[in-house]
């Protein structure tokens, strides 16, 4: 009974951290005061929860997996600042519940699942409410297409540093989990997030359905990508791309971030 159960967790994308010093530094990296309210997703066994409510933090942990739930209800019934929900983060209704609890700023903290990721980070930045700031832990590899300059650009690349800066705060060995993953991890720090990232929310859409269309076929040059799937001539493509000092030959993990807004501004 208990490998199965071992099983279904690992299923979830559930890597136990174990290590006492990398959830001291996760904890450091979040810079958290007595007042602030902490959203923790997937809190799995407790192990970085336990360190988060030790701070005098409000804790609010969404884990999916009942099992879980129901022993961490437990584990933390006497404490007054620690909140244990049976929810997927993915459909949760974050305004509403930030207004009910009248919560008006908070941070988010965690040992994310990979296998959701990065919908979990463009859920909090695309929200209407997004948080003051996130300290997670990620798949290295993830932190790296994030925090990636122009040239090694990518969809969630852009996705992240619209909104926000991300840094990577420490790389950690896969011996500090358990189960141990394949991969090692690292600790992402996105500060600075701002509001559809200080825009109006009809930018926005328009921004990211142009990054969307630029990166559709990666090896193709983003003159092709954009004439096939905008209502746009070569011609005036080529107009706006020199117009803005966009090469010809560009691809779009090429471009920078402003170089990004320029197109949307001119298209």
């Amino acid at each position: 009974m208990k490998n199965s159960k071992h099983k279904m967790k690992k299923s979830l994308g559930q890597n136990f951290l174990r290590d006492e010093k990398v959830i001291e530094d996760i904890i450091n990296a979040a810079m958290i005061t007595k007042g602030d309210v902490i959203f923790e997703i997937g809190p799995g066994d407790g192990a970085l929860t336990k360190k988060l409510v030790e701070t005098g933090a409000r804790v609010i942990a969404l884990e999916v997996d009942k099992d879980l739930v129901v022993d961490l209800q437990k584990k933390y019934a006497q404490y007054t600042n620690c909140t244990i929900l049976h929810q997927d983060v993915r459909r949760f209704n974050l305004p509403a519940y930030l207004e009910k609890e009248k919560i008006t700023s908070y941070k988010v903290v965690a040992n994310l699942p990979y296998y959701i990721t990065s919908s979990i980070i463009r859920f909090f930045l695309e929200s209407e409410t997004p948080p003051k700031d996130m300290t997670i832990m990620v798949q290295k590899e993830v932190a790296e297409r994030i925090t990636a300059k122009s040239g090694k650009l990518s969809v969630l690349g852009i996705s992240v540093q619209y909104f926000a800066m991300p840094e990577i705060v420490m790389t950690v060995p896969a011996e500090a989990f358990d189960p141990v993953p394949q991969v090692e991890s690292a600790v992402l720090h996105i500060k600075e997030i701002q509001k559809y990232g200080s825009r109006t929310k009809k930018y926005t859409k328009k921004f990211f359905q142009i990054v969307r269309i630029g990166f559709s076929a990666r090896r193709k040059m983003l003159l092709k990508n954009l004439t096939k799937s905008t209502k746009y001539e070569k011609e005036q493509l080529q107009e706006i791309c020199t117009h803005i000092g966009i090469a010809p030959t560009a691809r779009a993990q090429e471009l920078t971030l402003k170089q990004w807004h320029k197109l949307t501004q001119n298209m």
